[in-house]
């Protein structure tokens, strides 16, 4: 049985667009990308879904709360579900939120830092970066994500370097998805149909690489 494991944050959880902010609702679950990916592999791979809405890389929330610093969390959750064949990592969104103030090539540094982290526990055989859609601000979540659209100019091609230095997967998301104007940030249901079909391809790529 193949294991891949998708570490990400509400997109990966499948968050749908917030109609009021703070106030979550969640695609059903074979909505989700991770789902659609799986039923794309069929059998012989387990599809493991630890999306967290609001995690980020490596900072911990002032506002709110809970273990949402994925550095923090990730031996455990690594070690909760080896030995893992393939690593989906898809996180930076979160850090872009107007209170973290950071940019693009910190961002891309802090996801080299959780995608090493993961390489030192040794359980994983490879894995697959995915630099997220590009936030807008827009909608709902126009105050949380103010001027994030400046501060991710330039991230897809720090994630690529990232990827390239460590000789692993690399997939642009924005290439294949859009967030909705509902709320800038989150996808709806046909965003997740396509991606997951998206993921299932790169996913046999990636784990063609390890044979």
């Amino acid at each position: 049985m193949t294991v891949i494991l998708c570490y990400g944050d509400s997109n990966t959880h499948g968050t749908r667009p917030m109609r009021v902010a703070g106030v979550s609702e969640r695609h059903a679950r074979a909505q989700r990308w991770p789902e659609v990916m799986a039923r794309a592999l069929g059998a012989g791979h387990e599809v493991i879904s630890e999306g967290l809405p609001g995690r980020t890389t490596v900072h911990d929330d002032p506002v709110e709360g809970g273990e949402r610093n994925g550095i923090k969390v990730l031996p455990a959750i690594l070690h909760s579900h080896k030995p893992i064949d393939l690593m989906i990592l898809m996180l930076g969104t979160n850090d872009l939120k107007h209170r973290f103030s950071v940019g693009a090539y910190e961002i891309a540094r802090s996801v080299e830092r959780i995608l090493l982290a993961t390489r030192a526990e040794a359980v994983t055989r490879g894995e697959l970066i995915v630099c997220p859609a590009p936030a807008r601000e827009t909608g709902t979540l126009t105050d949380v994500f103010a001027g994030a659209e400046a501060r991710q100019a330039g991230l897809q091609a720090h994630m690529r370097a990232v990827a390239d230095r460590h000789d692993c997967g690399f997939v642009e998301a924005g290439a294949h998805v859009a967030v909705s104007p509902g709320d800038g940030v989150h996808w709806e249901a046909d965003q997740h149909e396509r991606f997951g079909a998206v993921m299932a391809e790169q996913a046999r790529i990636a784990l063609g690489r390890l044979r």
